[in-house]
C-alpha cells in the first residue's frame, strides 16, 4: 500500500499536474461542441437586425386609440427594434420603434397618449430628470430633458399623442428624427 506523499513535500508543481488534465479536457469538450473560436483580432460587428417598419407602425395604429405617424427617416438608417407595452398603473398603450443610424447610435421613438410626466417616468426608468430647454422644429417644440448619466429625451405635444425621442445619438440625428415625426403622415386604422 502506498503511503501518501507529505504535506511538505505537495508545491505548485503538483498542483499544475493535477489541473492539466482537467484543461486538456475542458478544451477537448468545448472544441468538440463548436463552442469555441479564436479571434486574433477581437470580435467583428454582426449585421445589425432589420424590421418592416411600415407594417410594425400600421399594426400599433390599428391597436391603438391614438394617432400615430410612420416617420420617413433617412434612408441609411436601419430600422431595427419595435414593442408596444402598457404604462404600469395607467394602461397606456405605447408604440416604441428603435434606429440603427449609420454612426452606430440608436434612437427609440416612442409614441403614446399618455401625458408628458408619465410617458418620461416610463421611458427614464423613474430616473429624475429636469427639463434643459425646448427645440423647436418645424414648428413643433421639443422639450429636452436630461438627467445625471442619461441621454437626453425629446418629447413633444402632437395634439391627440405625445412624442418621445431618446438615445446615443448626436444634435442633427436627433433633428432629423424630429423632423421626420412632425412631418410624419398619420396612419389609419384599417
Amino acid at each position: 500500500m502506498a503511503e501518501k506523499k507529505p504535506r511538505i513535500l505537495q508545491n505548485n508543481k503538483d498542483m499544475a499536474w493535477s489541473l492539466i488534465p482537467l484543461l486538456l479536457a475542458c478544451v477537448v469538450i468545448a472544441a468538440i461542441a463548436g463552442q469555441c473560436s479564436l479571434r486574433v483580432g477581437g470580435p467583428e460587428a454582426g449585421q445589425v437586425p432589420r424590421i418592416d417598419l411600415g407594417a410594425t407602425l400600421q399594426a400599433d395604429a390599428d391597436s391603438v386609440d391614438f394617432p400615430i405617424r410612420r416617420p420617413e427617416v433617412p434612408a441609411d438608417w436601419i430600422p431595427n427594434s419595435a414593442s408596444r407595452p402598457s404604462i404600469p398603473g395607467s394602461d397606456s398603450p405605447v408604440s416604441t420603434v428603435g434606429f440603427v443610424t449609420p454612426s452606430g447610435s440608436y434612437l427609440g421613438l416612442t409614441q403614446s397618449d399618455a401625458s408628458e410626466e408619465d410617458l418620461l417616468r416610463f421611458r427614464t426608468d423613474g430616473a429624475r430628470t429636469e427639463g434643459q430647454g425646448v427645440e423647436s422644429v418645424a414648428g413643433t417644440d421639443w422639450v429636452v430633458y436630461r438627467g445625471e448619466n442619461t441621454e437626453p429625451f425629446w418629447v413633444a405635444d402632437l395634439g391627440r399623442s405625445r412624442a418621445l425621442i431618446t438615445g446615443s445619438g448626436n444634435q442633427d440625428e436627433f433633428l432629423a428624427l424630429a423632423s421626420a415625426v412632425v412631418s410624419a403622415p398619420v396612419l389609419d386604422p384599417r
